[in-house]
Formats: C-alpha cells, structure tokens, sequence
C-alpha cells in the first residue's frame, strides 16, 4: 500500500506527517519552511509512494473562512498544477494547534521544546492525519 501525507500549511511554516505504508499510525514527519516546500514534496513523493494529500483547511467557528484560507486556497492551486495526478483533500484544521500544544504538555515535552512553532506544526499536522484515518469505515 502506500501512504497518505497530511499538511498543516502555514504562511512561514509547514507541518507534515504522514502515514506508515498501511495507513494505520499517524506520525510526525517534519516542519518545512514553506518557501521550500514544493522542492521538499517533489522529493518526497520520488522516495516514497503516496496515495493522497490531506491539507487543513482553516475555518472559523461559524464555517468562514479565516485570514489563512486564501493562502491554502493558492497552494492547492499550485499543487494541483505541479502534482497533477496526485490526489489531494482539504480537512477541518479547527482547534488543531491549540490541541498539539495540549498534547505537547501531557507528553512532557519540556517548555524550551513546546515553544518550538516547528513542533506544534508538525503535531497539528499528526492530529488531522489521525482524526482522518479515524473517519475511515
């Protein structure tokens, strides 16, 4: 089988994580600077077999759209166009990062770790990945 890569895109960072290649375990992968992240994914995906691309899409509450949407909007544009045959999704990225800086407490992850945006970036990215898998009949 192959993997499902999840992204939690961000204007200055990017989160990954990605399955292992029986879709079961949501891990942390890395955090990208965005500006190479095209470059990271066009290695990637020669490495590695990916059947799809999960990306957060950020909403408000009430299902509007956030300042952050149209910058994932042009990035599925562009993905779209450079990955033509690689299927991609948009998932609800709500409450996520509050939920990885959660998550990096009850971990124990020390103060100097969890003030790392890399970090919270990378969970965020896990956490949507997981919540997907979890959908799956």
């Amino acid at each position: 089988m192959s993997r499902i890569l999840c992204i939690d895109y961000g204007k200055k960072r990017t989160g990954i994580a990605v399955t292992d290649p029986l879709q079961i375990i949501a891990n942390a992968l890395t955090t990208v600077e965005t500006k190479e992240l095209f470059l990271f994914l066009k290695n990637y995906f020669q490495k590695e077999e990916v059947e799809l691309v999960l990306i957060g899409e950020p909403k408000n509450w009430d299902e509007s759209d956030t300042h952050a949407t149209p910058l994932v909007h042009q990035f599925i544009k562009k993905f779209k166009k450079d990955f033509p045959l690689m299927n991609i999704e948009t998932v609800d990225e709500r409450y996520t990062s509050k939920l990885a800086s959660q998550a990096m407490v009850e971990m124990g992850m020390k103060k100097k770790d969890r003030q790392k945006k890399g970090n919270i970036d990378q969970i965020a990215a896990t956490i949507m990945l997981q919540e997907y898998l979890r959908a799956l009949p």
